[in-house]
């Protein structure tokens, strides 16, 4: 299972995904359940 990363409130910062079911999921099912979903931090590129 993916690690989950601190969020300061901001929903800009990455994608959600389902740790049950791996698929990306909206911001909002990400703040409904928090205990089921993560959300990636992606890499700029140069």
């Amino acid at each position: 299972m993916p690690k989950k990363t601190s969020s300061t409130g901001s929903t800009g910062g990455g994608r959600g995904r389902s740790a049950i079911t791996g698929k990306f999921v909206k911001q909002a099912t990400v703040k409904r359940h928090p205990k089921t979903t993560v959300t990636e931090s992606t890499k700029k590129k140069k």
